[in-house]
């Protein structure tokens, strides 16, 4: 046992108290700042308050000693490294900890990533932190820690070697320079992204001491293996036990897998001790005897099914001294495979033996400055559940991501394809041609990446490793990487899983002695069953396309789309929250002799790469056929249109081909890590633009359609099991509020993972068909006529186009508003109903399904206790209705208020925010943003027919002191209904 006063055995975060300063104006050493001259903690000049985990561009922001680079035009503002030189950016770290050991323990000093390479100093002793961005760097300092406890560390943080030139026209990773380190490529600048003046330099991952007794656990590998179709599973561990002590150590160890069956309430599944002894100042392989499971809860994909996580926790005990260290983390029992598929050509991903239809996207990281925290990731990824999406890339220029993004999309069930350091257009195929044999240090490249491996490979969402975007790494590093995750026989070849049983007496190799041996190994993004699988550049389109194109043959040649992007302008307010008034101004249209527009952008947006909604020559301009925008709300409101249509149409007509002739589609891209204008689906505050929750709508895993180019109307089921017992409600809706057409379909069956062509949506071909309708799709159970998918389209007939909408704006349509509210300190849960009082047809109130209520049944995650604990045990108080209206009250627990209006129709692309109760005002262009953000709905953007009632779950996190309000506009719903907490 550690003696009194020492410290616990564990890990203790070093996230605070941090100062930095320029290395240039501080004349002090290393050792003097850990000995006699530590800076001052009020942060005198020169050093000032640091942001660690973080970049040095982090740490002046946080200072405001530059502006924000991400608002308008700033980052024209701030000193490119290519200009003042790396010791500009080169930047002293400076922190005290407590820590004081007993006798026998241990403690290390871990810095999980830093960029691009440091000294180290601790109480006037140097260490030196080698190059690579992608690596962690374990320190014994067990011998230089004062007896007192009290101790000081600086760390001299020097940027990457080659940081590279920005030429005058921007380009594909800036001059290339940058790929000659192991290191992000995206700082030199992209087509989607401004540059990084310091190139991401800094401490940007996790700090941390750690104490522990003579001996150490490292790097255990967690694998699960099945037999008899998934009844049987084992565990399998390996993990490396080092002894830092002088005398041979006689250990117990322990492992225990628990399963978590509710809140606060565990099974512990297996409970096993192991007697080991480990020479003195040695390091022991051991692999623990493989541990049996009956049935297991798999984990699965996003909209496959549960993703259940197991704990698994192991220490070791040595004899006659207690705990000497611990390590715990959550496992998924799941089986993932990848072959090309041969009937596609496509790349084929099965888990746990049922193919699995990738519509997912393209991430390059959260943030531009690296301000990475478990806060936002879990925003990140609940929102990319919550699009139904099951596969995020993580693109090659961009990070080797965070064990704690790995979490979330574990929680939320996003499988992973994690590419390493290469692209192409920095390693030998951009222009000019650079870097034709990849970053200069291949012997740290490969390091870099075997500790990636280490670092992230327990994780049930990692689904792929791949070699490099739009190209394939060195030959040598190709080969060597080929070599080092190679699969076990247990995972190679396809076998079949009733014939695994015979791998525990027939192959004396545990699974867990592989670096990897579970997870297929591709060498680039655009080979081997991914675009025309020969390397071509064969992905893409990136810019606006009409919708039906989505749904051609001719579209897309291959099985698998990794890249096809499209326009992302997000809600004005964000505009205005991130440009001066300049960046305020819409494009200006330029319309040319053959009829096409060219959208010219004002300097800013052009600053921000934004991707216009036209393609002069090929498409029509897609907001202008709303009417031309009038200004800055009108534009992007139109824009939150095309965006919804666009990515629904991408994604259903790709899912109109699934397994016939794609295997998957990955989205360019799903976000920004910066106020881009481009490729994304919410934007830099957070906000969801309209195409989050087209995305949301077409990937549901059933889902009913419209074939914009057929007409035909399909089901999709991408379950393992048959959907019986449904049918289709077909139902127009003119302008007028009329319903002209009324169908439901004969009981059909959707085969398991199909897609069903059901009948040709007839109305387009009548004789007084309206040149601009509604369209709505519901696909139900015919037993109790449970809504298993509803869609819902605005559609023109061909040769028109969408501008008898602007009259339809001046419709007042009643609703009923209700509301229903619980709060746990910040965390706010508001119950939002709405339903539309037209009064529809007699004919049809009859037999339709249309007036019952919809509930969210594909895709809304909730934010649950394994992702935050900040979230739990919710009370409840009830709203209020503000804006002078009469309220109704339906019962104790629920309020409702009752919006007239004077006219029978459809309540058009209703949305709603939250904000705090101050004003946004514009006077003097001083805009104030008042919105709440992240905010997490469970459907927005979305249009009611008569009689139709729906209900949005809202969650999000009040701002301290704020009063919350939850505001509902639409298209032809101007009242702003206000609902104050």
């Amino acid at each position: 046992m550690a003696a009194a006063g020492a410290p616990a055995v564990g890990k203790q975060v070093l996230d605070t108290g941090w100062l930095a300063a320029r290395s240039t104006e501080v004349a002090l050493t290393g050792v003097e700042l850990t000995t006699t001259h530590p800076p001052s903690s009020s942060a005198a000049a020169p050093w000032m308050h640091a942001a660690v985990p973080g970049t040095v561009l982090g740490t002046l922001l946080k200072n405001k000693l530059i502006p924000d680079p991400f608002y308008g035009l700033n980052n024209e503002a701030i000193i490119d490294i290519a200009d003042s030189g790396r010791e500009y950016y080169t930047f002293w770290f400076f922190t005290t900890f407590q820590c004081a050991p007993a006798g026998n323990q241990h403690v290390s000093l871990n810095f999980r990533a830093i960029n691009y390479s440091a000294e180290v100093y601790i109480n006037g002793h140097k260490e030196v932190l080698p190059k690579g961005m992608f690596r962690r760097h374990t320190l014994d300092i067990t011998e230089v820690l004062h007896p007192d406890g009290s101790n000081l560390l600086a760390v001299l943080v020097h940027p990457p070697d080659h940081p590279g030139t920005i030429p005058p026209q921007g380009g594909q990773g800036g001059d290339h320079e940058i790929g000659k380190d192991v290191a992000t490529q995206y700082v030199e600048g992209w087509d989607w992204m401004c540059p990084i003046r310091d190139r991401n330099t800094g401490i940007w991952d996790e700090v941390s001491i750690c104490v522990t007794g003579a001996v150490k656990i490292t790097d255990p590998h967690l694998v699960s293996t099945f037999h008899d179709d998934f009844k049987r599973s084992y565990l399998h561990c390996a993990l490396q036990l080092e002894n830092k002590s002088s005398w041979l150590a006689d250990c117990t160890l322990k492992i225990q897998v628990s399963a978590e069956l509710e809140e606060d309430i565990c099974l512990v599944e297996h409970l096993q001790s192991f007697a080991i002894s480990i020479p003195p100042n040695s390091v022991l392989e051991y692999t623990v005897p493989p541990l049996f499971f009956y049935k297991p809860n798999l984990w699965w994909p996003n909209g496959m099914g549960k993703q259940s996580l197991y704990n698994v926790e192991i220490t070791v005990d040595v004899k006659g001294l207690g705990e000497s260290d611990a390590w715990s983390h959550y496992f998924g029992f799941r089986k993932i495979e990848s072959t090309i598929d041969d009937s596609t050509g496509g790349r084929i991903f099965k888990v746990n033996g049922e193919p699995i239809f990738i519509r997912g996207g393209n991430w390059i990281l959260s943030d531009g400055l690296l301000r990475l925290t478990k806060k936002r990731y879990m925003t990140d990824i609940k929102f990319h559940a919550d699009m139904n999406f099951n596969m995020l890339r993580c693109w090659g220029g961009g990070l080797a991501e965070r064990p704690d993004f790995y979490h979330f999309c574990d929680v939320y069930g996003l499988m992973v394809w994690q590419e390493f350091w290469i692209t192409g257009d920095v390693d030998g195929r951009g222009v000019p041609v650079s870097n034709p044999d990849g970053p200069l240090d291949h012997a740290l490249f490969l390091l870099c990446a075997r500790d990636t491996v280490k670092l992230l490979r327990n994780h049930a969402s990692l689904a792929l490793w791949v070699g490099g975007n739009e190209q394939v790494p060195p030959v040598d590093i190709n080969r060597a990487l080929k070599n080092d995750l190679k699969l076990h026989p247990m995972f190679s070849s396809n076998p079949k899983t009733k014939d695994h049983g015979k791998y525990l007496s027939q192959d004396s190799t545990d699974p867990s002695k592989y670096l990897d041996g579970t997870r297929v190994y591709v060498q680039g993004s655009m080979w081997d069953g991914f675009a025309d699988g020969e390397g071509d550049f064969s992905d893409g389109p990136y810019e606006i396309q009409y919708p039906e194109s989505f749904f051609k043959d001719s579209f897309y040649k291959y099985g698998f789309n990794p890249e096809v992007g499209n326009v992302g302008v997000p809600v004005a307010a964000t505009i205005r929250a991130t440009m001066p008034p300049e960046g305020w101004s819409i494009p200006i249209f330029k319309k040319g002799i053959d009829g096409y527009i060219k959208e010219v952008p004002n300097p800013i947006w052009d600053y921000h790469k934004y991707i216009p909604y036209s393609k002069p020559g090929k498409v029509h301009d897609q907001i202008e056929q709303y009417g031309h925008p009038k200004d800055l709300d009108d534009f992007c409101g139109k824009a939150q249109l095309v965006n919804y249509v666009q990515y629904r149409a991408l994604l259903e007509g790709w899912t109109s081909f699934m397994w016939t002739k794609f295997t998957g589609v990955l989205i360019w891209k799903t976000q920004n890590p910066w106020t881009g204008l481009r490729g994304q689906f919410y934007d830099r505050l957070q906000d969801q633009t309209a195409g989050f929750y087209g995305c949301r709508c077409a990937a549901e895993p059933i889902h009913v359609q419209l074939n914009l180019a057929s007409y035909y109307i399909e089901v999709v089921n991408t379950k393992s099991d048959e959907l019986k017992d449904v049918a289709v409600e077909i139902q127009v809706w003119d302008l007028d509020g009329t319903s002209p057409y009324y169908k439901v379909t004969e009981k059909i069956v959707i085969p398991p993972k199909k897609v069903k062509k059901i009948m040709e949506m007839e109305y387009p071909k009548m004789k007084n068909a309206k040149p601009v309708y509604f369209l709505l799709l519901k696909l139900f159970r015919l037993s109790d006529k449970e809504v298993l998918s509803r869609n819902f389209y605005w559609l023109h007939l061909p040769g028109k186009d969408y501008k008898l909408l602007e009259e339809y704006r001046q419709k007042t349509i009643p609703l009923e508003i209700g509301s229903k509210i619980s709060v746990l300190g910040s965390a706010c849960k508001v119950r939002m109903s709405v339903q539309n009082k037209s009064k529809k047809p007699a004919a049809e109130s009859a037999t339709s399904v249309s007036t019952m209520e919809l509930h969210d049944r594909n895709g809304f995650h909730s934010i649950g206790r394994e992702a935050t604990s900040e979230v739990q045990g919710i009370g409840s108080i009830w709203s209020k209705i503000c804006r002078g209206t009469d309220v109704a009250k339906s019962d104790d627990s629920l309020r409702r208020v009752e919006v007239n209006g004077t006219d029978s129709g459809v309540a058009f692309f209703l949305q709603f925010s939250v904000h705090t109760s101050e004003s946004s005002t514009q006077e003097n262009y001083n805009y104030k943003d008042t919105r709440i953000l992240p905010v997490h709905y469970s459907d927005n953007y979305f249009s009611l027919t008569p009689g139709e009632k729906t209900t949005v779950d809202i969650s999000f996190e009040a701002p301290e002191g704020s009063k919350p309000m939850v505001i509902l506009r639409g298209w032809n719903y101007h009242l702003n209904h206000t609902m104050t907490m």
